[in-house]
């Protein structure tokens, strides 16, 4: 536990303070397949050739997603006018809710492009694993239903699925920005 919080305690302060644009000390990241809100199989890769801004959290969750996601979005819209297209993304820790034709309603009213994945709890694993993301139901809500602790990070990726850097949640979207225009080349199409 002691070396987690350190490694998260290194990352916090080189995602801060704005250090190299090396790769990550440690593996992160991995192949994944699961199913979008559309029914299509996608995998870590971009099928557009994008960047992409990935999240594990759930489409109607009341607790870190509503404040990730929509600084995700206008991530995601400032880098566009800079001409850097990146794709928000969301793997869900509640797959019991969030399925093809459920998530994808919740998830616009972030941003219009944002990409919900589900699938298969042995699907869904090797995605948590690749990230290291970790998931528990806290409780059951009367009003939101179940409520799930998970990984919070936001995981910065190339068009290929490979892990750039993480972003705490908590920074505000011009400092994503920032931290994005270190690791993606603006559109050459």
């Amino acid at each position: 536990m002691l070396a987690r919080l350190t490694l998260v305690a290194a990352l916090l302060a080189a995602t801060t303070s704005g250090a190299g644009n090396g790769p990550l000390p440690f593996a992160l990241g991995g192949a994944f397949e699961l199913t979008d809100q559309y029914n299509q199989r996608r995998s870590q890769i971009d099928p557009d050739g994008h960047g992409q801004l990935l999240f594990f959290g759930y489409a109607n969750c009341p607790g870190i997603c509503s404040v990730a996601m929509p600084m995700m979005a206008e991530a995601v819209d400032r880098l566009k006018e800079e001409g850097r297209t990146v794709t928000p993304v969301m793997i869900t820790v509640d797959p019991e809710r969030d399925q093809p034709g459920t998530m994808g309603t919740p998830l616009a009213k972030y941003h219009a492009d944002f990409v919900g994945l589900t699938g298969t709890e042995a699907e869904l694993r090797t995605a948590y694993d690749a990230f290291s993301v970790e998931k528990e139901l806290a409780y059951v809500d009367p009003e939101y239903g179940p409520v799930y602790t998970h990984g919070s990070f936001v995981y910065l990726l190339s068009a290929e699925g490979k892990v750039l850097t993480l972003v705490p949640p908590i920074l505000t979207s011009d400092r994503v920005v920032e931290l994005a225009r270190k690791y993606l080349p603006e559109d050459t199409r």
